[in-house]
């Protein structure tokens, strides 16, 4: 898990731009990307989509720091 959260915060600080909260399309890549580490991990096929909305959720609380 810990592997797992290291790759996708990087991948994160990586893939954010100032308004991506707002941009489907930068949110979207997003989300891609995320799939594939946990795929790549061997995370369960069905707690997929719950843990891709949380990453996204907490990048978002998180990018606001980022932006200061």
């Amino acid at each position: 898990m810990r592997t797992i959260a290291l790759e996708l915060t990087l991948m994160i600080r990586n893939s954010v731009t100032i308004d991506w909260t707002q941009r489907e399309s930068v949110q979207a890549e997003i989300r891609l990307k995320v799939k594939k580490i946990l795929r790549k991990y061997g995370y369960p096929p069905d707690r997929e989509k719950k843990a891709t909305e949380t990453v996204l959720e907490q990048a978002g609380i998180i990018a606001r720091d980022w932006a200061k």
